[in-house]
């Protein structure tokens, strides 16, 4: 038997060699396999790219398709620590003054002192606290000093005695009356920051009279004396030697009461007069603070005269004072010292507080109650609950180091400005009076008493503007100048120059360029040929590829429709336009001269842009589906606001009850959402219309559910004396209803008048459908028209004009990559779709790979088999030879 070896046969046979050979023939289809799966994966990779470059591409278009871009305006400073500023399109280029003389501030009160911040305050009585927020009218913040003394009428008041915020004031012996007090004082106001006035000087009420009858003696000079009677250095009458009741109070009266040349001095000196002589009640002043001296000039023997009747009269002299009183400019405290301020008739120490003010509730600020009791009637408890009551107040607690009590509540407004002054009202609990320990903390009515010291006054920013006096309730300062927003750092005078910012419109319209070079080149390498080294490339020939490249080519090459009027239709007019080898060319120059020529109308040759033929009509947006082309508006309804209006005019006044409150919806929706649903408490009290009006503008808008969600009311009184409250909502979704719960009724006010909910504006666009939300009209698909939004304002129904849209070339592109890149885009369908053929040739594989292994098993069972034949026939012919060997011998 022959010897064998694995894969060979005993015969010889190589079946491995030949079953290798024979799969080789068997497994070509597998190359051919992976050559296509190759193929696919390349274009795979290929798309890829192309998909990064389109979208690059469309990144360039971002700042083109936006019509704001192309409106925006840039603004330089020429002192930005005094004055920045921002412009939107809307703005005038051009320079623009700007003098700074105040720069807004919220106001700040402080409590007196306590020992701790925990410490019991009162005796727990439930005290409400209501905090309004609105501005003052009239008054003054500062102090007022007392009539000076006797001692200063003669001998001045020394140098030293009096400072006024650590400035010492420069008085002396000369500085004898309130006038001259308040010059000096003057004299350092700019750096004091405090300005003083002296009253008027009047004489004493009982120096003519008292008990309503004359004390003024007829005078008599028959004993040979003289008498002369002067009022400040004006003298009033004279009686000689020899004469007897020439003078008495009726003849001054008659004096004073005629036109003469004694009225017209005192006219000239500035003195003036009230009363009568006769009647005892005769006083004169001087309006400027001067001293008044009334003088009795005597000589001789004369009787009567002030204060004597039938008496000797040796004269007199009686000089008349008056007082000063302190402004702080700012509000703030004033700090009198010096080493004998009650010279000057004030107190040392630090003060001030509104004289003379009048406080008007802003109805647009947040107003509400806090209830203080046994659980709270700490610094703590009160600082937390105003903070959490969030009405635009907040509180703090402030150590100020000294030994005693250093604790102090410190109340800040929230915003700045001159509407954000406080007031503090307590009331108690039914009969029961408020805390009035709590009172003595927390009252503060900037027109009565003044519990809490203002350290911050609450002011408007002011400024005057290209010579026009503005103010402005927050740092900001808009609606001054179109468009423009001034922020105001610190006081001073600065220039704000605005002009078109032509520099980002360029890098923009460069970097579009770019963009759509470095596409070109992506596309010809993908889909170019090679003619020297004969090769093309991984998308030759695709039709994708050629359908995008052409229709880049054909956006690009026409003209927009939609800019009838203006002077750029075409890219070539701003320097834009094609080479030999499909490139972009940018001609820098014929660029800055559009610009510079036709600012106005570039953006259209870019950007999405809407034109309405009506000032109140302006254009939102616009989708894909939007056609180019002038469409007529008509407005069949204008949007409204849900309201509601009292059935009859109110009263002079209207009375608010203890603990009222109403269920407000404001905004609601169907169903009804608990977040459009308050109870509001309204402060109860005696109200004029008007205020009642700023009472329920303040308390609905002060409440925290309806703040969070943006809703508001406005509340007026109409002219014909009803009242009004309507959301500031447009549309469908705009409504308020009022319902009692406690107290004054609703219908106690508003009678018996329901209120309207907000309708939708309506209308067509082009003439065809289009859908109302507020008062936005967006055109209904399937239309021209189709997703067409403009704003409609006004009062007119009707025609109201055209709206031109046209679509830029960059709105264009930018809509067409939209079509090519995304999860639904083009491109993906075709990477899909190729991911997908790779993945079934690996099936296919698979599948193929599974039958060469049975083919190979067949192949091996075959060639075994032969081998074994051949085996087995080698054998047989051995023996066979072995035998025809044997039979020749």
């Amino acid at each position: 038997m022959g010897i064998s070896s694995p894969g060979i046969g005993s015969n010889g046979l190589d079946v491995n060699a030949i079953i290798t050979k024979l799969m080789a023939v068997e497994s070509a289809p597998l190359a051919t396999m992976d050559k296509k799966s190759a193929s696919y994966l390349a274009k795979v990779t290929a798309f890829g790219s192309l998909s990064g470059a389109l979208s690059t591409f469309q990144s360039s278009l971002t700042s083109l398709t936006s019509l704001s871009s192309f409106q925006a305006l840039s603004s330089t400073s020429s002192d930005t620590a005094i004055l920045t500023g921002s412009a939107t399109s809307k703005a005038q280029p051009g320079n623009y003054k700007v003098d700074i003389s105040q720069i807004a501030q919220a106001q700040t009160l402080a409590s007196g002192g306590y020992k701790t911040a925990a410490t019991t305050i009162g005796v727990g009585g439930k005290t409400t606290i209501n905090i309004q927020l609105g501005t003052l009218a009239g008054g003054s913040f500062g102090l007022s000093g007392s009539t000076l003394g006797a001692g200063v009428l003669t001998g001045g008041i020394t140098p030293g005695a009096l400072s006024i915020n650590g400035t010492a004031i420069l008085t002396d012996g000369s500085t004898r009356s309130a006038k001259l007090l308040a010059d000096a004082i003057n004299a350092k106001s700019t750096t004091t920051g405090v300005s003083a006035t002296a009253a008027p000087t009047v004489t004493s009420a009982t120096l003519f009279g008292s008990g309503g009858a004359s004390t003024f003696g007829a005078v008599d000079t028959s004993g040979g004396g003289s008498y002369a009677l002067s009022v400040g250095g004006v003298q009033l009458a004279s009686q000689e030697a020899g004469a007897g009741g020439a003078i008495d109070a009726a003849s001054l009266d008659s004096l004073l009461g005629g036109s003469n040349s004694v009225t017209q001095a005192l006219h000239n000196a500035n003195i003036t007069f009230t009363g009568t002589a006769a009647a005892g009640d005769l006083k004169f002043s001087n309006a400027d603070g001067s001293n008044l001296a009334v003088t009795e000039t005597v000589s001789g023997a004369v009787t009567g005269g002030i204060g004597n009747s039938g008496t000797a009269n040796t004269g007199s002299n009686t000089i008349a004072s008056s007082s000063i009183s302190l402004v702080s400019a700012n509000g703030t405290q004033i700090n009198v010292g010096g080493s004998n301020p009650t010279a000057a008739g004030l107190a040392a120490g630090i003060g001030g507080a509104y004289q003379g003010a009048a406080f008007t509730q802003d109805g647009t600020r947040s107003s509400g109650n806090i209830v203080i009791d046994s659980t709270n009637n700490t610094l703590q408890g009160i600082r937390d609950a105003i903070n959490k009551a969030n009405f635009g107040v907040t509180a703090s607690i402030v150590s100020d180091g000294s030994t005693g009590t250093p604790f102090h509540l410190v109340l800040n407004s929230s915003a700045t400005g001159a509407n954000s002054n406080m007031k503090i009202s307590l009331s108690g609990d039914g009969a029961d009076p408020a805390d009035p320990a709590i009172v003595a903390l927390l009252g503060y009515d900037p027109a009565g008493a003044q519990n809490l010291s203002q350290k911050t006054a609450a002011q408007d920013t002011k400024a005057v503007v290209n010579g026009i006096a503005v103010t402005s309730s927050s740092g900001s300062i808009t609606g001054a100048l179109e468009g423009i927003s001034l922020t105001a750092g610190k006081v001073g005078s600065a220039t704000l120059t605005v002009a078109r910012d032509t520099s980002t419109i360029t890098t923009s319209i460069n970097g579009f360029v770019k963009a759509y070079n470095d596409l070109n080149n992506q596309i010809k390498g993908l889909n170019g040929y090679n003619a020297e080294t004969k090769t093309g490339g991984v998308l030759l020939g695709d039709s994708t590829v050629q359908t995008l490249q052409s229709q880049l080519r054909k956006q690009l090459t026409g003209a927009i429709t939609g800019l009838e009027g203006s002077k750029l239709t075409s890219l070539s007019q701003v320097g834009i336009a094609f080479q030999k080898d499909g490139s972009l060319a940018l001609d820098s120059g014929k660029l800055q001269k559009a610009i510079t020529s036709n600012f106005n109308d570039i953006a259209g040759l870019f950007a999405a842009v809407g034109r309405a033929s009506d000032s109140n009509v302006s254009f939102v947006s616009a989708t894909s589906q939007t056609k180019a082309g002038d469409y007529e508006i008509e407005i069949s309804r204008l949007a409204t606001q849900g309201a509601l209006t009292s059935a009859a005019a109110l009263p002079a006044t209207t009375v608010i009850a203890a603990d009222t409150t109403w269920t407000v919806k404001l905004n609601d929706t169907l169903p009804s959402n608990g977040n459009n649903t308050a109870t509001v408490k309204l402060t109860a009290g005696s109200y004029t219309p008007e205020a009642l009006a700023t009472l329920l503008q303040a308390s609905i808008n002060g409440t925290t559910r309806f703040s969070d969600a943006g809703s508001t009311v406005a509340v007026k009184v109409n002219d014909d004396g009803t009242l009004a409250l309507s959301s500031t909502k447009y549309g469908g979704k705009s409504n308020i209803t009022l319902t009692s719960e406690t107290g004054t009724a609703v219908a106690d006010i508003f009678g018996a008048a329901t209120s309207v909910d907000g309708l939708d504006v309506a209308g067509t666009i082009g003439g065809y459908a289009a859908t109302g939300d507020g008062q936005n009209l967006t055109g209904a698909p399937g239309a021209a028209t189709a997703g067409l939004k403009l704003e409609i304002k006004g009062d007119t129904i009707g025609s109201r004009g055209t709206i031109g849209f046209s679509q830029g070339y960059a709105y264009q592109m930018d809509n067409l990559a939209k079509t090519y890149l995304g999860g639904t885009g083009i491109l993906s369908g075709r990477t899909k779709g190729l991911n997908n053929s790779v993945q079934d040739i690996g099936k296919q594989k698979d599948a193929f790979n599974a039958k060469l292994v049975d083919i190979e098993a067949r192949y091996r069972k075959q060639y075994t088999a032969l081998d074994t034949t051949l085996s087995s026939l080698s054998t047989t012919a051995s023996f066979l030879a072995q035998q025809f060997a044997a039979l020749s011998k």
